[in-house]
């Protein structure tokens, strides 16, 4: 009886002071574990939210090619000052590649590129050629809006986006050293 009191007043313990999901993989509040990315740079980390109301076929994307490792050391091969930086080609690492798997249908939205809007590329004319590279705003720009996929946006890690080295191409660019999908970090 003793040891069933105890177990009860430990799960009752647990029910008063329950561990947010997101705290708990240190996540920024709010931040839903399934849909975020959390990616390490040589600058330091960005956590993104996914957009999977908006762009589903590309949020799924994002977290399998995450989950198998492929932008692990994978350049910002293209960074422009108050426009964006460009990553995502694991194949290449220098914005020529994609991943093994077929190009994307646009999943176009009325969400504005704005500061820390996160998008995928494309090729050209072609609306439905994004794969696997990304790019994060640095500042507005309206030219984007309903043109591109908007895949997530910044929840932390803006000053580290702000610190990666700048060019087109990058010389010596800095780096995502891993990129995990929230609910895999530990």
């Amino acid at each position: 009886m003793l040891r069933l009191i105890a177990v009860c007043s430990l799960l009752a313990s647990f029910a008063l002071s329950p561990v947010a999901p997101a705290a708990a993989q240190g996540l920024p509040a709010g931040a839903d574990p399934q849909n975020t990315l959390v990616i390490d740079t040589t600058q330091g980390r960005i956590v993104v939210k996914l957009r999977n109301d908006i762009a589903p076929g590309h949020a799924a994307r994002l977290k399998q090619l995450a989950r198998e490792k492929f932008y692990d050391n994978v350049p910002f091969h293209r960074v422009i000052p108050g426009f964006m930086a460009q990553t995502g080609d694991g194949q290449n690492g220098n914005g020529t590649g994609g991943s093994k798997y077929p190009n994307l249908k646009a999943e176009f939205s009325k969400v504005p590129f704005k500061r820390g809007v996160v998008g995928m590329a494309r090729k050209g004319g072609d609306n439905d050629s994004a794969n696997s590279q990304f790019f994060i705003m640095y500042g507005e720009t309206p030219a984007l809006n309903g043109q591109y996929t908007v895949i997530g946006e910044v929840l932390s890690g803006m000053d580290v986006v702000d610190k990666i080295k700048k060019g087109e191409p990058v010389q010596d660019p800095d780096r995502m050293v891993t990129v995990r999908v929230g609910a895999d970090v530990k």
